[in-house]
C-alpha cells in the first residue's frame, strides 16, 4: 500500500546518485516465494519515436528494489522476454526470490518496457478477419487472413495516434539509457532472458559505454527473431536422447520425429473436428488442422516440464483419440473470434525482422522441418510495412568486451544451443554456463543458477561451467 515518506525511503533516496527520478513513491511489494518488501514505483516519460521531433511522450514504468549490500553497484535492470512480457509482473511471480537476492549487488529494477504492463497505453487491435472455425482452411488462406489482419491493425493503430515506427528494439534500448540518466547512474547492469537478451544485445551496441555487465539466458541474437527450422529439428534430436534415457518413455513414443510427422500427415489428410470446452463452460466446434498441431508444439516445446504432455497429445492423436486435444484447445483459443494483435509484441518482432540470408534459409528448411514455418509467426508477415524494418546493420551481432554471463538450457525448444553460441560470438569477455536438461525458462530451475550469477557479479571464478538438472519424467500423461 502507499504511504508517506518513511525513514527507509529517505535513506534510499539519499543513497541514490544525484539526478534520481523524481516521480517515485514507496509501496509494499508482494511476490511469490518471499516476504513482502518496501519498494519504489516510478516512471519516466520518453519520446514515442525519437526520430520524430514532434513525437508524443509515453510512459516507461518500473519498480525499484533498493540494494541491500554493503558495496552498492550499478542498478540492475531486468529485461523481460516476449516481446511483450512485463518485468513488474515477472517480479511478482516465481522469480521474485531472484529479484530479492540480486539486491546484494545494487538496486534491482523491474522494468515494464514501452508498450507493456504499467507502460502500456496502446490499444489492442481486434481485426475484422475471422478464420472459419469449422471449415477446411488452407495454409495459404490462413496466412492471407493473418496478413490482412496485420495490415488492418497497422491502419487502426495509426488512426489511434500510435507512431508505429517507435516500437522497435532500438527505441527500447534507448529507453534503458534514458532510465539510467534519470536515475543518475553512470552505468547499469542488464539482466534479461529470451527477447530480453535480444534487447540487451542491442543495448550493448547502442549504449555499451554505460553498461557495467550483462547477465542473459536463452539468448536470442539480433538476426534470430525467426528461428531456423533445421535448428528446431536438431532440438528434437536432443529430445530423442532424453526420451531414450527413460525406458517407459522410449517404449511409448519410439522415434519422436517419426511420431510427429505421422500425426502431421494424418491431420493434413483429414483435419479433425473437435468439440472444445471453453473456460466459461460452453462448447465450440473447431476443425483442427495440421498447422494447429505444429503451432501447439511450437508453444509446448519451450520447457521440459511440458514435454510429456505434448508427446502424450501426439500419441493420442496417432491412436485416433482426440479428447485430450479438446481440453487443451479450450484453454488456448476461442474458435470464431476475430484475429487480434497486441501492438508492442507484433511491432517489435516485425521491426527486428530477418536478413535476406536468414529468410532464404528459413524458407528452404521449412519445407522439410518438423514444425515447418510455424515456430515464429512473424515470418508470415515478411514483406509487409518494410519501412518499419530496422535493417541488417541492426541485425549484426555486437562486438564488445562488456563482461557477459550466458546461461543456456540444453532442452530449450525456443532458442537453441547453436544459435545462442552464435548470438554471443562477438563478446570477448563471455562466461558461458550450460544448464543440462533445462529449458527456455531456466531462471529458478536450480540454486546453482543463482550461485553462477552471484559468482559473476562478484568477479569470482565460476564454481562450474555445467549445471546438471534432473530430467523430468517424460512417460505418457495418465
Amino acid at each position: 500500500m502507499k504511504s508517506l515518506i518513511t525513514t527507509a525511503m529517505m535513506v534510499a533516496f539519499m543513497t541514490m546518485p544525484t539526478g534520481a527520478a523524481p516521480e517515485e513513491e514507496v509501496f509494499t511489494f508482494e511476490g511469490k516465494g518471499g516476504a513482502p518488501v518496501e519498494a519504489f514505483r516510478g516512471k519516466i516519460m520518453v519520446p514515442e519515436n525519437r526520430a520524430n521531433p514532434d513525437s508524443r511522450m509515453i510512459p516507461v514504468s518500473y519498480v525499484r528494489f533498493a540494494g541491500t549490500g554493503e558495496r552498492k553497484g550499478p542498478p540492475i535492470v531486468y529485461l523481460a522476454g516476449g516481446p511483450g512480457g512485463s518485468g513488474i509482473r515477472t517480479a511478482r511471480d516465481r522469480r521474485y526470490p531472484m529479484f530479492l537476492a540480486l539486491r546484494a549487488y545494487g538496486d534491482v529494477i523491474a522494468l515494464d518496457q514501452r508498450g507493456t504492463g504499467a507502460s502500456n497505453i496502446l490499444p489492442k487491435c481486434v481485426s475484422s478477419r475471422v478464420i472459419p472455425p469449422a471449415e477446411p482452411t488452407s495454409d495459404a488462406d490462413y496466412i492471407a487472413s493473418n496478413r490482412a489482419a496485420f495490415e488492418e491493425c497497422l491502419a487502426f493503430w495509426k488512426a489511434e495516434g500510435v507512431d508505429i515506427a517507435g516500437y522497435n528494439t532500438l527505441e527500447n534500448a534507448r529507453d534503458i539509457d534514458a532510465l539510467r540518466v534519470a536515475l543518475g547512474a553512470e552505468k547499469v547492469v542488464l539482466w534479461g532472458t529470451s527477447y530480453g537478451s535480444h534487447l540487451a544485445l542491442a543495448a550493448m551496441k547502442e549504449m555499451g559505454g554505460h553498461i557495467d555487465r550483462v547477465v542473459i539466458s536463452s539468448a536470442e541474437g539480433l538476426d534470430q527473431t525467426v528461428k531456423l527450422p533445421a535448428r528446431t529439428d536438431a532440438y528434437f534430436d536432443r529430445l530423442q536422447l532424453a526420451v531414450d534415457s527413460q525406458p517407459a518413455a522410449r517404449a511409448a513414443f519410439g522415434d519422436v520425429k517419426a511420431l510427429m510427422r505421422r500425426v502431421h500427415a494424418k491431420l493434413e489428410a483429414e483435419p479433425v473436428l473437435l468439440h472444445a470446452r471453453m473456460r466459461d463452460g460452453s462448447v465450440k466446434d473447431y476443425l483442427f488442422h495440421r498447422r494447429d498441431m505444429q503451432q501447439l508444439a511450437s508453444y509446448m516445446i519451450s520447457d521440459p516440464w511440458m514435454l510429456h504432455n505434448l508427446l502424450s497429445l501426439y500419441l493420442a492423436v496417432d491412436h485416433g483419440v482426440t479428447e485430450p486435444l479438446e481440453a487443451v484447445l479450450g484453454r488456448m483459443l476461442v474458435p470464431g473470434e476475430p484475429i487480434s494483435l497486441h501492438a508492442m509484441s507484433t511491432l517489435m518482432d516485425h521491426a527486428s525482422g530477418m536478413s535476406g540470408t536468414r529468410r532464404g534459409l528459413v524458407k528452404a528448411q521449412a519445407e522439410e522441418g518438423v514444425l515447418g514455418s510455424w515456430l515464429n509467426f512473424s515470418y508470415h508477415y515478411d514483406g509487409l510495412a518494410p519501412e518499419l524494418d530496422l535493417g541488417d546493420a541492426f541485425r549484426a551481432g555486437p562486438v564488445s568486451d562488456i563482461p557477459t554471463l550466458l546461461l543456456t538450457g540444453t532442452l530449450d525448444g525456443r532458442t537453441y544451443v547453436e544459435g545462442q553460441a552464435e548470438a554471443v560470438a562477438g563478446l570477448s569477455r563471455l562466461t558461458h554456463v550450460t544448464v543440462v536438461n533445462a529449458g527456455h525458462n531456466l531462471f529458478m530451475s536450480s540454486n546453482e543458477v543463482q550461485e553462477a550469477i552471484n559468482a559473476f557479479m562478484e568477479d569470482k571464478s565460476q564454481p562450474r561451467d555445467e549445471i546438471m538438472l534432473q530430467l523430468p519424467d517424460l512417460s505418457p500423461a495418465q
